[in-house]
């Protein structure tokens, strides 16, 4: 999807981001178009999002998401949507209100293509089997594809920053609303802070 389309569909998108995964099965994801050649990002800008992200995409500071291997669509959404002011992130918004739809999508094509390290830390087995149940029992799976990849608008689960999944989660529980992802929202409602922990555990601890 051209970067340029994201802005005119970015209000329909804070409302909708989880409608086409819904509709999209996990063949057609991987079968998705190859994005069109672009140049890539300018070294400073890179410098400024591994700051915090990590130099090759993959956070080590903890609340900040890893980048890599994102899927291309779902980066290329949010940076349109945290621009255009329809998502509020307070500490990303001077870092992308100056970019182009250019720019968004050279980032997005670097981020998508770089190698998910795996998730350093030891696993606790009980942890992460309880989170396997729970995520089974939500159907994680389903729209992130059962090794959590990610597809399209759909964000990759496996291996992301632990205290980042379960701030997110938190969020989508406590904090429904307008703009917010629905399905999200309902799939965890009820869940405890120790469920939300052990699933957190599960997903950053993903092997294939």
């Amino acid at each position: 999807m051209p970067v340029e389309r994201l802005r005119r569909a970015a209000r329909a998108l804070a409302l909708l981001a989880v409608a086409a995964p819904l509709l999209v099965g996990p063949g057609a994801a991987r079968a998705q178009a190859a994005p069109a050649a672009t140049a890539p990002p300018a070294p400073a800008t890179l410098a400024v999002c591994g700051s915090c992200h990590g130099a090759d995409g993959n956070a080590t500071i903890a609340h900040w998401p890893s980048l890599a291997g994102q899927p291309r669509v779902f980066i290329e959404t949010q940076l349109v949507l945290i621009r255009e002011g329809l998502r509020d992130v307070p500490e990303m918004k001077a870092v992308v209100a100056g970019l182009s739809d250019a720019q968004i999508g050279a980032l997005a094509t670097y981020y998508a293509a770089r190698t998910p390290a795996l998730h350093a830390g030891p696993v606790d087995a009980a942890r992460a089997e309880r989170g396997a149940a729970k995520a089974r029992q939500g159907g994680c799976g389903s729209c992130h594809l059962p090794d959590y990849a990610g597809q399209q608008q759909v964000p990759r689960l496996a291996g992301q920053n632990e205290a980042y999944l379960v701030a997110s989660m938190k969020q989508f529980r406590d904090h429904p609303g307008p703009g917010r992802d629905t399905v999200m929202a309902s799939t965890l409602r009820g869940a405890s802070d120790a469920d939300l922990a052990d699933l957190a555990h599960h997903l950053a601890h993903f092997r294939r």
